[in-house]
């Protein structure tokens, strides 16, 4: 309890104060407002790499790409053609001369399940092609609209 030096009826006791002193609850408030008001920035902050130039010549594109096609329906097309997925191997051993170093971009239809694009993808694996890509539809992203403008009278 805090007192004050006020005598009442010249005795010595002192009169109670029941008035709460804020001075320290402030000072710790402003004590945490400043760490926080540090530490915030700090925590967004991206880190910084500095990353070398790479000198190594790009690949060449390949003159006819090999592409894989998975249908809304499952089915597989081999370029146009339509091919099951038993004869998948002997149709990319026959495209590629059995070279399992040329690429294999594969197509998906957008409803296909990621579960089925990936037993695709371990059919290749299985037929002993590891370089596969994804082929997506490149879009320009839109610019947000801005607000119509009014003129002032």
């Amino acid at each position: 309890m805090a007192g004050s030096l006020k005598a009442r009826d010249n005795s010595d006791e002192l009169e109670v104060n029941h008035e709460i002193n804020v001075t320290p609850f402030i000072d710790v408030m402003l004590v945490l407002l400043i760490i926080f008001m540090v530490a915030a920035p700090l925590s967004t902050v991206d880190v910084a790499v500095d990353l070398p130039a790479s000198n190594a010549a790009p690949q060449p594109r390949p003159s006819e790409p090999i592409f894989l096609t998975v249908k809304e329906d499952l089915s597989l097309a081999f370029g146009n053609d339509p091919v099951t997925r038993e004869a998948l191997k002997a149709a990319l051993d026959t495209k590629t001369q059995g070279n399992t170093d040329e690429r294999v971009f594969v197509r998906a239809d957008r409803s296909v399940d990621y579960g089925d694009l990936m037993e695709v993808m371990n059919l290749l694996r299985q037929a002993g092609y590891l370089k596969i890509g994804l082929v997506g539809l490149e879009t320009v992203p839109t610019p947000p609209a801005s607000p119509p403008q009014t003129r002032a009278p």
